[in-house]
Order: C-alpha cells, then structure tokens, then sequence
C-alpha cells in the first residue's frame, strides 16, 4: 500500500509547520539565553578570578580581601630621583605594583631605590602619605582614583551579616506564619486576603520596600541607617517566599502523621513540632536558598536602610554592644553599584568591578550550597 494513501501516516500540514517552526524558536532562544548567561559569568569569573588570585604565593590576592577600600594615587617619577625609606614600607610598596623594576641598595633598615625615567608608579593613597610623611619628600604632581585601591573586607562582612541576619528573621517569622497558615487558620474572607497579600508582596518592587524601610525603621523607629533598619527590611522583603514556600511544604506532610501523633496523646503543637516540621524541612529550606538570591542582590533597599558608601569601622569594633546593631555597614551590592555608576569608568575602577562581583558571586553561592547540604541532610534523614 502506498504511504501516502495509509491511514495512520504522517502528513505535513499547517498546524505541524507552525508547531515545529515555534519549536525551533524557543529552542534558539533558549540556546542564546544560555550563551548569553554563560558568557557573562565566563567574563565575570576569568577577569575577577584574575583580580582575587595570583600566580604567586600565596596565590590570593590577600591585600583585595583583607583591607579596606583607599584612593589610587597615580604618579610618574622624573628621570634619576631617589628615594630613602625603611625597608618595611619599601615593602609595602614593592607589594603595591609588582611591576614595577627597582634599582635597590640595601644598607641595614635603610634602602635606596631610582626609578626608571616615565615608569608610572600606582600606590594606595596610605602608602603614599606615609612614603611623604616618613622621608619628607615633596609631593610630587598626580591624579586619583576613588575607590581603585585597598581592598573590600568591610563589603564582605557587611554582606555576609545583612544576608544572614534578614535571613534568620525571615525564617523565623516566615516559618511562624506558615505553621499558622497551615495547621491552625480555617477557610475563611480574611484568610483568603491574607495568603493573596502575601502572593502580592512578592511582586512588590524593592525599592518599594527601601523606601518603605527607610520611613519605617530608619524615620519612624529612629533606628537610623544600621544593621538592624537592613536586616528587617530585607526581612521583609523575602517573607512571601519563606512564608509561600513554608506553607506548601507543611501541606504535603501527610494527614496521618497529625492523625498518628494525635491519637497517640500528643498535643497539637506538639504533633507539629515533632511530626509535621521535621519532615517539611527540606522544602522550607528550598524557600529559604531561593530568598538568599533575592536578600543578597537587593541594592536599592539596603542603600536607603543599611548600607554605607565607605567605613572605617567594622560592625564589632564599636565602642558598645548597641552600636553593633545600630550602625551601617558597606555592602558588595552597593560597593558594586558606586564603583560602576558614580566614579569615573577605567581600567583601575574596572579591576575592582570584576573582583568584587566574583567575591560576591562566590559568597552566595557559599551561604546557597549550605542550605542545599542541609536540605540534602534532612531529605536523608526524613522520609516517608
């Protein structure tokens, strides 16, 4: 029998042409979404990768992670000047720019040094000072860079304590209002306006919620720009995800392990504690990895509530325990965000872009696998 005249076979029509036609473009878009994303990534962590590690012992570019940012002081020496200074701030600026070549005459703590004629010596703006105020030299002709030099210690523990404290207060609240939700509210008018609230605030923009934060906590309550006004408005920001994510996670526990626990004279909170929490874990801490990419990333909330441009203090060198809580702090976001938009754009401020996004990149994906191990964990333990 001939194909073309079979019953069951296949014939090319127009629904069959606009169906693989849509199927070839959504396959395109997808194939270009992930070049797209790989590419950018790729950028990211091969030119910030180059900034955070050296070829050299110790093989990370310890000065970028420990210290705080400086001013780049961009100077060229004339041709034949010498200077004398103690060897340890020799050293610190030898360590300043590698690449540069010295002529150097050691005599006990005093080392002589000429410069080649138009090598242009990059130093941060604290080496510099005190290269002037050690050796009395004149200060010679320059141009700065804000931001270009030092390091971002600071930005990385301000991140890491907005992520983490918005993060517990999240969880506590969100978990609370789950459990509620779940075990103890009935079918009602005002349950329904409160889950399709929830539903609502996860679409709220987030400078919605600085702005918010900002006239709530940092106004209102007087708390000021500090840790405390960051952590409940970035708090606040992510509960729909931990209160939507904890919600359906308490809902697929079967019935009859309430059943189970009740009938056997467990009270309620106690079947719920002991029976329901522990197996809805994995899919809460699911809730919680998804919130940690919305609290870590959000410039626009912490600049009005928490963040700081620069500071010279960290969070625990403050003189009473208060001001730990009430004090700003710098973040990567931020610091991010000021390097890129509101200095001028060059090879010295790109080279703090790139490693500071990779810092960043690399901090969230740290806090993000810990709460996958421990969903993994509590999945291995918790079965049903």
């Amino acid at each position: 029998m001939n194909a073309d005249t079979h019953i069951f076979a296949s014939r090319w029509t127009a629904a069959k042409a606009t169906e693989s036609v849509a199927f070839w473009l959504f396959r395109a878009a997808t194939y270009v979404i992930i070049a797209a994303a790989l590419y950018i990534f790729g950028d990211i962590v091969f030119k910030g990768g180059a900034v955070v590690f050296q070829k050299k012992a110790p093989f990370v570019n310890v000065t970028f992670l420990t210290e705080n940012p400086e001013t780049l002081d961009i100077f060229t020496l004339p041709a034949g000047r010498e200077y004398q200074l103690g060897a340890a701030l020799f050293k610190k600026l030898r360590d300043a720019n590698d690449a540069v070549k010295f002529t150097v005459v050691a005599d006990g703590d005093l080392v002589t040094f000429s410069v080649p004629d138009g090598v242009s010596l990059h130093v941060g703006n604290t080496v510099y000072r005190a290269l002037l105020e050690r050796n009395g030299v004149e200060p010679l002709e320059h141009t700065t860079q804000a931001y270009a030099a030092g390091g971002i210690f600071p930005a990385i523990v301000g991140t890491v304590l907005l992520v983490v404290g918005s993060l517990a207060i999240a969880l506590t609240l969100g978990i609370l209002c789950a459990v509620y939700l779940s075990e103890y509210s009935h079918p009602s008018p005002f349950i329904n306006f409160v889950r399709l609230s929830i539903v609502n605030l996860a679409g709220v923009p987030s400078i919605v919620f600085g702005m918010w934060g900002a006239a709530m906590f940092v106004i209102l309550f007087k708390w000021n720009v500090s840790l405390m006004a960051g952590w409940f408005t970035l708090a606040f920001m992510v509960l729909p995800i931990i209160i939507t994510g904890s919600e359906e996670s308490l809902r697929a526990v079967p019935k009859g392990f309430r059943d189970g626990s009740l009938a056997l004279g467990a009270t309620k909170w106690q079947t719920i504690t002991q029976n329901v929490l522990p197996y809805a874990l994995p899919g809460i801490l699911t809730s919680s990895i998804m919130g940690i990419a919305r609290i870590a990333g959000e410039t626009a909330a912490i600049m009005f509530t928490a963040a700081f441009v620069i500071s010279d203090k960290l969070p625990w060198q403050a003189a009473h325990l208060k001001d730990f809580f009430f004090s700003g702090v710098m973040a990567l976001p931020y610091h991010i965000f000021v390097v890129s938009a509101k200095v001028p754009q060059n090879e010295y401020t790109a080279r703090v872009q790139y490693g500071t996004t990779f810092v960043f990149m690399v901090i969230i994906a740290l806090i993000a696998m810990t709460s996958i191990l421990l969903r993994a964990r509590a999945r291995g333990k918790y079965k049903w």
